[in-house]
């Protein structure tokens, strides 16, 4: 299987590879385009929500081949999922081809028990990897798959023996975490340069409901100053530590004054989305500077508070109509359709205001997220 676009000989832009056409991807177009940077997606389907709307090829990420076909025509190569197999991305590596984040990184992003063997001097829920339920004494406890989990999907609060055995007969070992009572949940975006150079956005306090992110603040309301310090400082530790390059979503438990390492995500997040308005520089142009080793832009943020909520597939599928009523009541109001099939729970959009009154700004996005869901109809 063999895809070329050519470029013209005088232009010297690079050119990023990005295994993955989802809505990351698109979202990263915009600023590739600004930047002059060519982007080329690989898809699983000509209808992704990134391929709808750049240049892309469609074939197997699982297939070494085709990804070499595809990853030869590139400068760099980056990924906005975490699925690709890992042996895929040293296969690449291994043909001289430039990935960013390395193997050596992608792989605690894929694979929860190595990052927290790797993060073991980090603090973080206490955790043990089973395959038997005899070896958890005490309930509750979270259980998690050790890869493929995401919004939810691959976790579970577990009270006991029998509600454990019944998930180990499908899942395999699994990683048995504490249960920490936690006050709120945070994340760090973090970015980070083939050659060091570091930075991270302000923490951003995510809003949870069965297992999915449907709204961030940022900066984050209910930590200390002193908490938010220490956030960033552990994130960029770990950065360093794992050896990212790009940006990375470091995900928090806040309890008290204490913190503890959840998860890692080595692409652009969820809860960053933020930053397209809310920062000098959103997330996915820094994911380009970094990757491509340019000096990294400024994250600070261009208004006091900025609120994101993320639509999600419900009972209502036209997506264009709402315009309508929710840009007439808020014209500060900014819209990120995803043009993905709309299916109940899916993340389909979002939105974000930003401003100076938080109180007005989580009402304004909360009423848009639930009118664009068909939760309300005024």
């Amino acid at each position: 299987m063999s895809f070329i676009y050519d470029r013209p000989v005088s232009n010297r832009f690079p050119r990023v590879g990005v295994i993955g056409a989802g809505q990351l991807a698109r979202m990263m177009v915009a600023p590739a385009t600004a930047l002059g940077v060519d982007l080329l997606l690989f898809a699983q389907d000509t209808h992704d929500s990134g391929a709808q709307i750049t240049h892309h090829v469609v074939g197997d990420y699982t297939n070494l081949s085709q990804v070499l076909d595809f990853a030869r025509q590139c400068d760099v190569v980056t990924f906005e999922h975490e699925l690709i197999p890992l042996s895929v991305i040293k296969g690449l590596e291994a043909e001289g081809i430039k990935v960013y984040p390395p193997s050596s990184a992608f792989v605690f992003s894929q694979d929860k028990a190595a990052m927290r063997e790797k993060l073991a001097s980090y603090p973080a829920p206490d955790s043990q990897v089973i395959s038997n339920s005899a070896e958890v004494k005490e309930f509750p406890v979270i259980a998690k798959s050790i890869s493929g989990g995401y919004d939810g999907r691959g976790v579970w609060k577990v009270d006991s023996s029998a509600q454990l055995e019944e998930i180990l007969n499908h899942t395999t070992p699994l990683l048995i975490e504490e249960l920490v009572p936690f006050d709120t949940e945070i994340s760090v975006m973090v970015a980070r340069s083939p050659h060091g150079q570091a930075t991270s956005w302000a923490p951003i306090e995510t809003v949870q409901q069965d297992g999915i992110c449907i709204m961030t603040i940022t900066p984050a309301q209910k930590i200390s100053a002193v908490v938010a310090e220490e956030a960033q400082k552990l994130a960029l530790e770990i950065a360093q530590s794992v050896g990212v390059v790009g940006v990375m979503a470091v995900e928090m438990f806040v309890k008290g004054d204490q913190l503890f390492i959840n998860e890692l995500a080595m692409r652009p997040h969820n809860s960053g989305h933020w930053s397209i308005e809310g920062s000098v520089t959103s997330q996915f142009e820094q994911h380009l500077r970094a990757i491509l080793d340019l000096p990294l832009g400024s994250p600070a943020m261009n208004h006091k508070f900025a609120v994101m909520g993320n639509v999600l597939g419900g009972e209502k599928t036209d997506m264009y109509r709402p315009y309508l009523h929710l840009m007439a009541r808020t014209p500060t109001l900014h819209f990120h359709q995803y043009k993905k099939d709309v299916r109940p729970g899916r993340k389909i959009g979002h939105v974000t205001a930003c401003g100076d009154d938080l109180l007005h700004l989580t009402q304004e996005v909360q009423h848009a997220r639930d009118y664009m869901s068909g939760v309300i109809d005024e």
